[in-house]
């Protein structure tokens, strides 16, 4: 059985969500627990009901909308992403994944399909961890690789606790955050944020796996002092030890694998004046490999650097890791089902492993899993210029529908 989802609406539903938060340069600023994001939940609320899915909200505000299935003691099948986003983000991050599984569940509904198994679709809280670390918290929280409690306590830049910002936007729910039964599978859609099926001219991903990183900062404390009068051999500038650090990040992957990249994204100077040594800095550290034991050495490599470098500065130095996830390989059974869905379809279709970490990762851990990309021009992703055509999001969006279909189907009506 073949389905095919109405494009019109499926680029309409995306305008729509991609109004909720919308920037000046035709991007998204919605982050995690923001009023933007109770918004575009409440949205998204509506749009279930619409649909007559069963729906409800865990504890970590997670949000499902069930659709029975004729067997009742047949596992779901999971679809969707997040439609939180970063700061000056995307339109296409995260929420064309759960705007594709609404459209799945939209396209069964217009032609009366009755699956074998349930279909639930999903968003999850706070993939993005650009508010609140770690990233892929709701997901995380669910699967049971993160604490309910630890995470309800984090904060933000602010101080704000995470879950206080939860019951503020009304979506702290009353069902536990953890699976309620043992689902057949999960499928996630996701723009690919990398240049590989554009440069191969393909129509459509069909993802393996996921890489493995590892997040961290490092902080150093030096002695804040006047820039003129001080000479250079008193000085404790904690931002010269971090810019050491800083510039073997960069040239780090290089050394160490193929597929390895790193990068600083964040770093905060104190006092930060124009005529004052640098008294305090913290920077943080990103490593991404399809190689756990590639991970690994980025991080001592790291810590080497940094403890290198607080030497040189006489700097005191102290380091956190704020992440750590293993490379994950998914499933063939649903690697078989996009792929199998792509051929069907005749789709130029590809294998390929993520860069980025999706909410797959964690949902790898409890069932078959796998995801489908959409073409990324020019590779790009969390900025306003990330951009994916209307016919790729349809392509795409039209591969998950068929490999969820046909996962879900057992001799359906």
């Amino acid at each position: 059985m073949v389905v095919n989802i109405d494009q019109d609406r499926l680029e309409g539903t995306m305008k729509e969500q991609a109004q909720i938060g919308s920037t000046e340069n035709g991007g998204l600023y919605r982050l995690t627990l923001s009023d933007e994001d109770k918004e575009v939940r409440d949205w998204f609320y509506k749009q279930m009901e619409a649909e007559g899915l069963e729906i409800r909200v865990d504890e970590f505000g997670n949000m499902f909308g069930r659709r029975e299935g004729r067997n009742a003691e047949k596992g779901a099948v999971l679809v969707g992403s997040h439609l939180d986003s970063q700061p000056y983000g995307g339109i296409y991050d995260g929420a064309l994944g759960v705007v594709a599984a609404l459209e799945f569940i939209r396209t069964l509904n217009d032609e009366d399909i009755i699956t074998e198994h349930p279909i639930e679709i999903v968003n999850w809280t706070n993939e993005e961890g650009s508010r609140y670390q770690p990233a892929m918290q709701g997901s995380g929280v669910w699967a049971g690789n993160h604490d309910l409690y630890e995470e309800y306590n984090k904060t933000d830049e602010e101080g704000v606790r995470f879950e206080d910002e939860l019951e503020r936007i009304g979506y702290k729910g009353e069902t536990s955050a953890e699976p309620s039964e043992d689902y057949e599978g999960y499928l996630e859609l996701h723009i690919e944020q990398g240049p590989y099926l554009e440069e191969k001219g393909k129509d459509v991903g069909i993802v393996t796996g996921i890489v493995g990183f590892t997040w961290g900062a490092v902080t150093y404390y030096g002695e804040a002092d006047h820039t003129g009068p001080t000479p250079m051999h008193y000085r404790k500038d904690a931002l010269a030890g971090a810019a050491d650090v800083i510039t073997q990040i960069r040239r780090l992957p290089n050394m160490l694998g193929e597929r390895t990249v790193g990068s600083t994204g964040h770093m905060d100077v104190q006092p930060n004046s124009i005529n004052t040594i640098p008294g305090e800095v913290t920077f943080t550290w990103g490593f991404r490999d399809p190689s756990d034991e590639i991970i690994d050495e980025a991080f001592n490599r790291v810590l080497a650097e940094a403890e290198a470098a607080a030497e040189r500065e006489s700097l005191d130095w102290e380091w956190e890791e704020r992440m750590r996830a293993p490379s994950v390989d998914f499933d063939e059974t649903n690697i078989n089902a996009v792929e199998n869905a792509a051929e069907e379809l005749e789709y130029d279709a590809m294998r390929i492993f993520s860069g980025a970490g999706h909410d797959a990762t964690h949902a790898a851990d409890i069932m078959d899993t796998s995801m489908v990309f959409a073409v990324s021009e020019n590779g790009k992703s969390h900025t306003e210029e990330e951009f994916t055509t209307w016919d790729h999001c349809y392509t795409a969006a039209n591969t998950l529908a068929n490999a969820a279909l046909n996962l879900a189907t057992e001799n359906s009506l």
